[in-house]
């Protein structure tokens, strides 16, 4: 039997494990004065490789090992404006032996709930090959931190 549809509901931060500040600028603003949603996936993708970076576990220049993005998926609750900080919150809601689905809420500076959110889900690959590897002991460790 097929689950009813349920509709997706903004978050508070409490499921979040690690944050990052990110000014809106400008250029984010589209013709109807709101950031138009392709930016949405930029910020996505800050929050997650920024704090892999900051944390020893990507090296994006001389790793062996990268991650590509297979999957991404958005929900959008309330919008956002330039000038406006949006702080996007980072958890890891699977990890299998090459790929990890991140999950990122993105909240407006100081607010209790999520104005969107959404998943990346990366599988890590040999940069020479392209082909699935397993998640480096580092990686590991960091994404353990996330759960």
């Amino acid at each position: 039997m097929k689950e009813p549809f349920r509709k997706p509901q903004p978050e508070g931060r409490s499921g979040y494990k690690a944050f990052r500040a990110i000014p809106t600028r400008w250029m984010d603003n589209d013709a109807y004065g709101h950031v138009n949603n392709v930016v949405y996936y930029s910020w996505f993708d800050t929050v997650v490789n920024a704090h892999l970076i900051e944390q020893g576990a990507l090296d994006v220049q001389h790793g062996e090992t990268i991650g590509l993005v297979v999957e991404t998926q958005c929900n959008y609750f309330a919008p956002v404006e330039f000038p406006q900080v949006v702080e996007g919150g980072l958890r890891v809601a699977h990890v299998g032996s090459s790929s990890v689905r991140y999950e990122i809420g993105l909240f407006l500076a100081g607010e209790p709930l999520t104005v969107a959110k959404g998943h990346f889900v990366h599988v890590y690959v040999d940069r020479a090959t392209r082909r699935p590897a397993p998640l480096p002991p580092r990686l590991q460790e960091v994404l353990a931190a996330l759960r």
